[in-house]
């Protein structure tokens, strides 16, 4: 299940239908619009790197928070966006909440997304954004609003660094030559509210693996999460359930031999409660490399929201703990947005180590995951 060499591509996840019309209309014949779509299709399978086992249905889960669109004549891939509610809200009195509280999954987020993309407000965002000016793009979180300043006052400040946004009103500095993936990121979390939150995404993947080993997991853990009758059973799955006392979950001794597909990373935060969650997508102790899966904005400008990461280890040390500094974890960690105060970590290393007098990181399952899981891998 764990231990099979695999290739370490690091492929954005397009989904090839939109672009697929696009080659087809731009002068593709019938004939040849059947065998592309059987080709890429058939390059698009997570099978056909990851087995048909936990690994893959993981991958295809990790995929489903992805889109592609062609907006201003562009290929551009959308992906879900990070969504926290009280995350910004310390400075004013009117609160706001992510659509779904952030629990939602894909097939109830993408309708909204893609019709935020298609709405008016959008198209003139993008028409500002492809002026050929450069200016400043200033977010109203609150009110779901943005202003453009030309102002060569705004520019200059930005440009050296003394950065004028709140963390309700962020400001982000733009080229004027067209939208990139950034761009659309930062309108769908600041106007569309829309988007994952950590924990969301770890029970959209657990969800998502559940199923396809013939698992209602929201049944399953509806005791154990306290859900109330008719409610969504992903409003209740957060960080903080993955870290609790729950019989229906698994303590894991965080040694890199002893992870698994659907494992939960769990990063402490300073008060001593778990503040981040993350998702084991693979490990292959042959290579040394773990795969895991997150959704946060703590990343580089193109990575926010869902994003996969990365931990090297020397494979005849696969004993060493995740908290052994020897371990290489590249995945960084950034201001949400260019110029805001960054994270006091450096990178995901760092804040699994983090606050070890309270405990650390730590791992968990989901124990009606584990044989499902088991099933699963004897299918990879």
């Amino acid at each position: 299940m764990n231990c099979r060499r695999k290739p370490v591509i690091r492929l954005r996840p397009l989904v090839p239908a939109l672009l697929l019309g696009f080659l087809v209309s731009a002068g593709l014949g019938a004939q040849e619009d059947g065998a592309e779509t059987a080709n890429l299709t058939a390059f698009q399978d997570p099978a056909r790197i990851w087995g048909a086992g936990p690994e893959g249905i993981i991958e295809e889960a990790y995929r489903l928070c992805f889109r592609t669109r062609i907006l201003d004549g562009k290929v551009i891939t959308i992906r879900m966006p990070f969504a926290q509610n009280n995350e910004r809200d310390k400075l004013v009195d009117q609160g706001w909440e992510f659509l779904g509280g952030g629990k939602g999954d894909p097939a109830f987020l993408w309708p909204v997304i893609e019709g935020i993309i298609d709405s008016s407000d959008f198209k003139t965002y993008m028409r500002t954004l492809g002026d050929s000016r450069e200016q400043v793009i200033i977010f109203d979180i609150p009110s779901q609003s943005w202003t453009s300043s030309r102002e060569l006052f705004d520019i200059a400040r930005m440009k050296a660094g003394a950065y004028r946004g709140l963390p309700h009103r962020p400001y982000v500095l733009v080229s004027g030559r067209g939208i990139e993936d950034t761009d659309v990121y930062n309108y769908l979390y600041c106007v569309g509210l829309t988007g994952m939150d950590c924990s969301g995404f770890v029970w959209h993947v657990l969800s998502y693996l559940a199923r396809a080993g013939g698992l209602d997991l929201g049944r399953s853990l509806s005791r154990a999460l306290g859900v109330k009758g008719g409610d969504d059973p992903s409003r209740y799955a957060g960080t903080a359930f993955y870290n609790s006392k729950s019989p229906q979950i698994v303590a894991v001794k965080d040694t890199i031999s002893l992870l698994r597909p659907g494992d939960i990373l769990l990063f402490r935060g300073y008060d001593g409660e778990m503040a981040h969650s993350a998702v084991v997508q693979s490990v292959d102790l042959r290579s040394g490399l773990i795969r895991y899966l997150q959704c946060t904005d703590e990343a580089p400008p193109d990575e926010r929201g869902v994003h996969e990461s990365f931990i090297y280890f020397n494979p005849a040390q696969a004993n060493l703990s995740l908290s052994d500094p020897a371990l290489n974890w590249t995945q960084k960690r950034y201001a949400p947005f260019p110029g805001e105060a960054g994270s006091p970590f450096s990178d995901d290393g760092e804040r699994y180590r983090a606050y070890a007098e309270l405990g650390g990181g730590r791992v968990v399952r989901l124990r009606p995951l584990v044989p499902v899981i088991e099933k699963l891998a004897k299918k990879s």
